[in-house]
């Protein structure tokens, strides 16, 4: 047992060990208490300032988009969208009731969307409905004391001004998906976040980051349910939280010409095509439309599934971009390409002539003309004037394919123009190599004469069709073509501006080469003769060619079937491409229209409608100049069919088109 002393010990000892961890202890919480309120106490502060406030998104006006003239084509207006944060919603089944009597929305959709989002934090705010009517505003603005985790966002919605002309150049925004999210994410090194909006076609895809700015925020008190109860200025009490302003895009002037833009829509009215017109000293890109088209301003407002549905169900792709997207056999447009370089090779001249009966047969093998009883004897000029079949394929018949080919590349055709639009396809001229390459199969004799009317393999775009005849006028230089003119900054500052870009210059070997060529071409739209004389439009003295783009082959039987009889799918595609003033070129246009049968009556009045603006517009004393031609070329026909018939003078009959 223990003596008296010995407890006295025991028990000193155990109280000074206790009394060590009571210092200890209360150090410990001392120490804490000095980190807590001295050294973290601004900060801590400062937390306990922001749980009672919100902060909410500002979001960056985009920057606005004119056209050459400072028309305004893509504006900015503001939107308003019924959003719920789960953190505050308090009753959710008498909340969401409330709110879809609001909405005119049932409670079913509203707790599919909150399901949809339920993987999110919860102080994040869902949007229920976008793009909310005034009315169902006020109605939430107005009872907001009853509604505990619902308001409302404003946000800056895309407006387009001209709706769907143009759409497929301008392109549109829309939310970014869960897909897109991480992929931009590393494309762009930017922290983009579910309801972030981006540029996702033509131009706002392809400027976005000019155009996209920076989103501020600012702080908005609430109460405990999350209610918003006033906005936040800096002052003693919230010192330290600011408000950050949003950073507007830049804006944006392109080259492209307002007024063409709609003449060209209503050109191509009740009609599938697109049509681009570009400046041939330049690559400038004047006009650029597509048909059918869709309203950009409905992917920024938030598209609705039916909206949708209208779009992906249409057999005519009105999503897709005829100009750059869709390639296609160029047909007769194809002979001017096959003419240079047979002139140029030195296997025809000027005075070469060709017999056309109808047409021209190939070892077993028979390549018919579209007109069947032939041209009889003709010349080059005669044959692009009015499009004998018979000519070029014999023309072709002495040539290799690797030799049309070659200018046909040189012209810009089968590659990319290079245009800052995304998605262009590039076309194709065939050649030897090709052939072999992608079929493992010789080339044939009887196909360069397909090719060399514009048939078989060889496909382009209308951009390349523009860009090769511009290139034509011009005397043989490639310009890429371009959409953007200018950017600015919010404060009016050039950022950065576009020049031409000259891509190459195809010198002719011979000097009379394009001069034949392009005067078969004036005579396509000017002569009587002409497959395109009756739609020549007047004051523009436009060159050009027209074409019929084949869709399926023809039996022997039906080569000379109507177009029209046919069923609509089966219908041959219409072109036209050209250039004017014929004397004194400055604008090329290369126009399709799906299953039109014929360049010069589907075509050809697309290209006249865009021209003649362009003309009145920034050369309208060359216009007046151009109509005292017509007057004398009329004249002249008028005078040559009176001597032919002075008894009974009458006007010749159309010719049959091509």
């Amino acid at each position: 047992m223990f003596g008296e002393e010995e407890l006295v010990k025991i028990h000193k000892e155990r109280a000074a060990l206790i009394s060590y961890i009571i210092t200890a202890a209360f150090g410990l919480v001392l120490a804490r208490l000095w980190y807590l309120q001295v050294y973290k106490g601004e900060t801590l502060h400062n937390y306990s300032i922001q749980n009672r406030l919100r902060k909410e998104v500002v979001w960056a006006p985009r920057g606005l988009i004119y056209s050459r003239d400072d028309q305004l084509l893509v504006d900015n207006i503001p939107r308003f969208d019924a959003i719920l944060t789960p953190q505050f919603l308090m009753d959710k089944e008498e909340t969401l009731g409330k709110l879809s009597k609001m909405l005119s929305m049932d409670i079913e959709s509203i707790n599919t969307i909150l399901k949809k989002n339920s993987n999110q934090a919860k102080y994040r705010p869902i949007i229920v409905k976008k793009n909310i009517s005034f009315g169902e505003l006020a109605q939430i603005e107005t009872q907001n004391a009853d509604l505990p985790g619902v308001s409302v966002d404003t946000f800056i919605s895309r407006e387009y001004r001209d709706k769907e002309i143009g759409a497929h150049l301008l392109g549109y925004i829309s939310e970014i998906s869960q897909t897109q999210l991480p992929k931009l994410r590393e494309r762009d090194h930017a922290d983009y976040r579910l309801g972030d909006f981006i540029g996702q076609f033509g131009i706002e895809e392809q400027l976005d980051k000019y155009l996209r700015g920076e989103n501020g925020h600012e702080f908005v008190e609430v109460d405990a349910r999350g209610r918003r109860k006033r906005y936040i200025n800096t002052d003693n009490l919230f010192k330290g939280i600011e408000d950050e302003k949003p950073l507007s895009g830049m804006n944006v002037k392109l080259t492209i010409d307002r007024d063409m833009q709609i003449a060209a829509f209503n050109a191509l009215q009740d009609k599938v095509g697109g049509v681009i017109a570009i400046d041939i000293n330049s690559g400038q890109v004047l006009a650029m439309v597509s048909r059918p088209s869709f309203d950009p301003s409905q992917f920024s407002r938030g598209l609705t599934p039916e909206y949708w549905r209208s779009l992906v169900g249409n057999k005519e792709h009105p999503l897709r971009d005829r100009n750059i997207q869709e390639h296609f056999s160029p047909g007769s447009t194809f002979k001017a390409i096959t003419g240079i370089a047979a002139f140029e090779e030195g296997e025809i001249d000027e005075n070469t002539e060709v017999n056309c009966g109808g047409s021209f047969r190939l070892g077993r093998k028979v390549y018919h003309c579209w007109k069947k009883e032939g041209h009889g004897p003709t010349n080059l000029v005669k044959a692009i004037r009015e499009s004998c079949n018979v000519y070029f394929q014999k023309a072709a018949n002495r040539m290799d394919i690797d030799a049309i080919s070659k200018y046909a590349k040189a012209f810009g055709l089968g590659a990319r123009t290079g245009i800052s639009l995304p998605r262009e396809v590039s076309g194709l001229i065939p050649t030897k190599e090709w052939k072999k390459k992608r079929f493992g199969q010789e080339w044939q004799a009887g196909e360069t004469l397909s090719c060399a009317i514009g048939q078989s393999y060889v496909l382009a775009s209308t951009i390349q069709l523009a860009t090769a005849y511009a290139a034509i006028a011009n005397g043989g230089k490639i310009y890429r073509p371009y959409v953007v003119k200018d950017i600015y900054d919010t404060q009016g500052e050039l950022v950065k501006t576009f020049t031409p870009e000259l891509l190459s210059s195809f010198e002719m070997k011979n000097p009379k080469t394009l001069k034949f060529i392009r005067e078969g071409l004036f005579q396509v739209v000017n002569s009587p003769k002409g497959t395109a004389f009756y739609r020549r439009g007047q004051g523009i003295l436009m060159a050009g060619k027209t074409g019929t783009s084949q869709v399926k082959s023809a039996s022997a039987d039906k080569v000379y079937a109507k177009c029209e009889n046919m069923d609509y799918e089966s219908r041959h595609h219409g072109l036209f491409v050209g250039f004017a003033p014929a004397d004194n070129p400055k604008i090329a246009a290369a126009v399709i229209v799906e299953h039109g049968c014929h360049g010069s009556s589907a075509a050809t009045p697309v290209a006249e409608a865009v021209i003649t603006q362009y003309m009145k517009k920034y050369h309208p004393d060359l216009y007046l100049q151009n109509l005292e031609k017509d007057k004398e070329i009329r004249d002249n026909w008028v005078k040559s069919l009176r001597a032919a018939q002075p008894a009974k003078p009458k006007p010749a009959a159309e010719p049959a088109e091509e």
